[in-house]
């Protein structure tokens, strides 16, 4: 297969051109085809689809590795795919969209607040598109099963496909290849955050706050995200962007009689 019959493949993540699941996931996309990388010039975590609007917006490239283009931006996740589209790949056709390999899962209502899904979510609008986590927070996080897997879920949505405007939050158990038990296709666990604003002081005395919280299961069912990686599965939930609310769309039609 030539390079022109290969996939086209665009990387992004919100964790910065150095993370360490930048690597992994470049890992994983070079097995299949042609790579590009546009990530942010430093940790965007938690921008969710938050976009850059009021100041300019800088793309370079910093790296040309083993047949992959790197490129780097001070924008937002969501930035990296606009740009990686219209800017790097000159409206090129985009085969797959790869978010990742976040440090920390995107599960539960974290998927609203992921910098790594909203790139995901972005791509979705004209891409197949998944968003990859792993279940550790470290710098130094151990990426070994999640690239074993990762090649596998990658391989098999090349084959098959995705529906459109859906893209996958796929989030992986810390453990090692052998302990994963295999996958679960979950929904998103109805839980919620317990955040709380610590208070601190800087070396000149003035107050400053810090973010803190928990999350709290409020579901526990095992077709939940939380229960996968709680028991050792790989979790891959199906993700759409129009965010209404169906199942309660009829309870507030009285409003329609508001004059």
């Amino acid at each position: 297969m030539t390079d022109k019959q290969k996939p086209l493949i665009l990387v992004v993540n919100d964790d910065g051109y150095e993370a360490k699941g930048l690597k992994a996931m470049v890992e994983i996309a070079k097995t299949f085809g042609e790579v590009v990388v546009v990530v942010p010039d430093r940790v965007r975590s938690a921008n969710g689809h938050a976009i850059t609007m009021n100041e300019p917006l800088h793309v370079r490239q910093y790296l040309q590795e083993d047949g992959v283009a790197y490129w780097r931006t001070n924008g937002t996740p969501v930035d990296c795919v606009k740009l990686g589209q219209r800017v790097v790949l000159r409206n090129r056709h985009i085969d797959l969209v790869l978010s990742g390999i976040n440090h920390g899962s995107n599960s539960s209502v974290s998927v609203l607040y992921s910098g790594t899904m909203g790139a995901a979510i972005e791509a979705s609008f004209e891409y197949p598109a998944v968003g990859l986590s792993l279940l550790d927070y470290s710098p130094d996080a151990d990426f070994t099963a999640a690239i074993h897997f990762g090649k596998r879920i990658v391989k098999s949505i090349l084959e098959n496909g995705l529906p459109a405007h859906t893209c996958l939050n796929v989030n992986f158990p810390n453990v090692s290849t052998e302990e994963i038990k295999g996958i679960k296709i979950t929904r998103q666990t109805d839980g919620y955050w317990y955040e709380d604003m610590e208070e601190r002081v800087d070396p000149y005395g003035r107050k400053y706050y810090w973010l803190t919280g928990y999350l709290v299961d409020t579901d526990q069912q095992p077709d939940t995200c939380e229960w996968a990686l709680k028991h050792n599965y790989i979790s891959v939930q199906p993700v759409h962007y129009d965010m209404t609310d169906y199942k309660h769309f009829n309870d507030i039609k009285y409003l329609e009689d508001v004059e």
